[in-house]
Parts: structure tokens; sequence; C-alpha cells
């Protein structure tokens, strides 16, 4: 039935004025109207939660050697939103210029690093932003990209060669990202971003001891937002038939909070500290979808190649004999998930989660080890119907979605120089991608 309702949406008056053609016995269906294109133009306000993870590089310098790595404060953030957008006509299509203001509360924190008695804890409790947004529009779906000003408070303390440290304050800077908006009914329409702040950095000197920070922050969130004075009227037409194969690729990418550990077993000595590759990635995923109503679920597997690499991670840093320099990085993964979803017109808003896998690199010095790692994924995200320029056909959508990736932890003994040692790193990856799938069976229910 479905598939009849998505090709006479489809057909629009074309399989009207074949319908007297029909055998006199031939069933007959109505179709359901033709859902207009969205209207984004106006004030709107919202809600959002998700997590956020920094990768801020830290540096110590003390009388003799100096230390670098990466403090990672990660944990839940949550807020509210307001802004205004412009909807206007392009080449492209439909067009959205927008601005936003929002305004989180957070509980990122790290305070596991401690590297021969030199202590660090770090804390983001609050940021803020006020940005541009700009994206096209797909029916009732809006997909941007959006950039502007960032500020946020961070906290940071430890101990430095016996001298305990303290800076708090407020920070600002600058931040961008991308995400994808989509129609609920109504007023309401739900979304996924993902935003990366950069705080800047700062020096600060305590003693004979200084301490340089980096403040990166990624944050992976979903929102909702009511359209003030919008499509009050708006109703989502008959969902789309999701059921069937589809394959296609994808492009995002990807920062781990690896906790590791090394240690002397000559001494029993210990560093904690976290290893933080990140970069790019890109494969191709497969699946299948079965329907009931509005609700989707299905099976789907990828492959993905990754440049995540740490390679600043380093330990008396270039003392000679005595520097311990620690390349990481993931040069591939994939997934095995289920999906389960729900299917708002042209819209699937989906939870996914199951097995992952992934090939990690360590170097240490002039000893390198790898292996295979085993774990499990959770994530979210949306799919929608993708047009541009006329180059894609109905059975086309794309995706953007957020993936978290546990791949466990491993301890590896190795002997560097003459001294016999023991890394054990447990890696943690979070994945913000954007895709294209071909349907053999189109999801397609309207023409936009």
């Amino acid at each position: 039935m479905k598939k009849i309702l998505a090709g006479v949406t489809l057909l629009g008056t074309a399989v009207s004025a074949q319908a007297a053609d029909l055998p006199v016995k031939a069933p007959y269906y109505k179709a359901p109207a033709i859902e207009a294109v969205y209207d984004w133009t106006g004030f709107y306000a919202g809600v959002n939660a998700g997590v956020g993870l920094g990768r801020n590089r830290t540096q110590s310098f003390a009388p003799g050697y100096s230390d670098s790595h990466y403090l990672s404060p990660l944990g839940a953030v949550g807020g509210g939103q307001i802004g205004y957008n412009w909807q206007t006509n392009s080449f492209l299509g439909p067009i959205v210029f927008g601005i936003e203001a929002d305004i989180q509360g957070a509980d990122m924190t790290d305070d596991r690093t401690n590297i021969l008695g030199d202590t660090y804890n770090q804390k983001l409790d609050w940021f803020g932003t006020v940005r541009g947004r700009v994206g096209l529009v797909t029916g009732p779906t809006l997909s941007y990209v959006t950039a502007g000003y960032a500020y946020g408070n961070i906290n940071t303390s430890g101990v430095v060669n016996g001298v305990p440290f303290a800076f708090n304050g407020g920070r600002s800077g600058w931040t961008w990202g991308s995400g994808v908006e989509a129609a609920l009914g109504g007023n309401w329409t739900g979304k996924i971003e993902y935003l990366y702040l950069d705080l800047g950095d700062r020096t600060d000197v305590f003693g004979a001891q200084a301490l340089q920070s980096e403040f990166h922050e990624n944050i992976f969130r979903v929102g909702l937002n009511y359209r003030i004075g919008g499509n009050s009227n708006y109703t989502p037409v008959v969902a789309a038939n999701w059921t069937g194969f589809y394959i296609g690729g994808n492009f995002g990418s990807g920062t781990a909070r690896n906790r590791s550990t090394l240690t002397d077993l000559s001494t029993g000595t210990s560093g904690l500290f976290n290893v933080a590759p990140d970069g790019v990635n890109g494969g191709l995923q497969a699946g299948y979808n079965w329907q009931a109503g509005n609700w989707v679920y299905g099976l789907e597997a990828d492959i993905q190649a990754s440049a995540q690499e740490d390679n600043k991670t380093c330990l008396n840093c270039g003392i000679p004999g005595s520097s311990i320099d620690i390349n990481s990085k993931l040069p591939w993964f994939g997934t095995v998930r289920g999906r389960l979803g729900y299917s708002v017109g042209p819209s699937l808003f989906y939870a996914t989660g199951g097995f992952a896998y992934g090939g990690v690199k360590t170097a240490i010095n002039d000893v390198s080890f790898s292996d295979t790692r085993t774990g499990w994924t959770v994530g979210a995200g949306i799919e929608t119907p993708f047009t541009l320029l006329g180059l894609f056909g109905p059975n086309w959508t794309s995706k953007t979605e957020y993936l978290y990736v546990d791949l466990g932890k491993a301890t590896t003994d190795f002997t560097l120089g003459a001294v016999p040692g023991e890394y054990t790193s447990r890696v943690q990856e979070h994945i913000f991608r954007t895709g294209l799938n071909y349907h053999f069976n189109s999801p397609v229910v309207a023409k936009y």
C-alpha cells in the first residue's frame, strides 16, 4: 500500500490523467495531498541536550623537564537557544539565512591525569555561542552550516613539581559546525548538530613552573525548537516508505578520549594521561529497513577509513635519553548496528546501536605495536530525501548522525632500551558524519 501511495504522490496529476485508461476492475487509490515547501522564516526558541568532549593540549614546563598531553573534559551539556530565520529562493532551491544564540550548562570534567605526581584537573561548567546559519531546504528539512562567536568558563587546577596551581575564568573565541533540522508537525522542529569551539589558549606562570593550555571543545547535541508564529497548521503527509535495501557512502570526523597508563615495570612507577587521536574519516554503508506504520527498524553495516592521529603526546619532552614520545592512530573501524526510527513525513529520526571493531596502532619512541579491537557503539541521526540541482533522483537520501564507539581496553608489554614497560589504553571515539544513501525502494512520498 505504501508503495502505491508513494508512486501516486510522486506522479501527481500524471497518474490522475491516466486513471481513465485503467481496466474497469482495477482498484482506485486516492492520492495524498502534495506537501508544500516548508517556510522557515520567523522567530524560534527551544532547548537542547547532548555530550561535550574537550581536546585541550596542555604543556607543563618545570626545571629540567616538560610534558605534553591532552586534558579531555567529558560530560553532559544542555541549555536553550533562540533565533530568527529568513527564507528565500536561489538557483540551488530554497535557502535559509539565520542567526542563533544559545547558552549551555555543562558538566565536562577530567580529573584523571597524574604523571609522576604532577596532577591536572579541568572543568568546563558553562558556555554559549552567537552564530550565523545558512542552509538548503528540501521540503520540511533544513541542512545547514553555522559559525560565529563562542565564550565559556574553564577551571584548571593541579600540582606540578610540588607546586599547586588554579586558573579560573572566562574564555572567548569562535565556533563552527553543521546540522540538520526537520519539521515534526505544527510549529515544532527537531535537530541534530555538531559544534567545534575554539576558546583560545593561555600561558600561566606559577613559581618556576609554567602551564600552556589550548581549549578546543567538541559538542554533539540534539534539540527541539518551537517556531513562534510559524506553520502551526503544518501536518506531515503520509510517512515515507523506507522498506528495502540501501547502500551509500559517508564522510565526517572523529575525536577520541583514550584513557592511557604507561608503567615502568622496573620501578613500578606509572603515568596516567589521555591520548586523543582526531581527524577525518569516511567509508561505505549498506543496510535493510522494515517498516510498520511510521516505525522503521533495520540493520546497517559500515566500514571506515580514518586519519585520526595523536602525535603530540610526550613525557620528558625533548630530553635526550629520557623523552618518551607516544603516537596513536586509528587507521580504520567498522560497525554492525540495529536501527530503530520514527518517520515524520519524509524524515526519519532514529537511534542506533550494536557491535564495533577497529584497528589501533601505537608507537612509543621506536617501539611499535598494533591490534584489532572489538566493542560496542550507540548513536542517533536524521535521514531525509536529498535533491540538489536535479542531480539526484527520488531514491536518494542524506543522513547526519553521531556515533559513540567504545573499542575496549588492552594492555601491551614492551621493552624500551633495556627498560621493561607496560602500556594500557581504552579507545573511546566520538564520530559525527554525513552520508548519502541510494534506496532500491524509493522512500519519497511527495514532490517538493
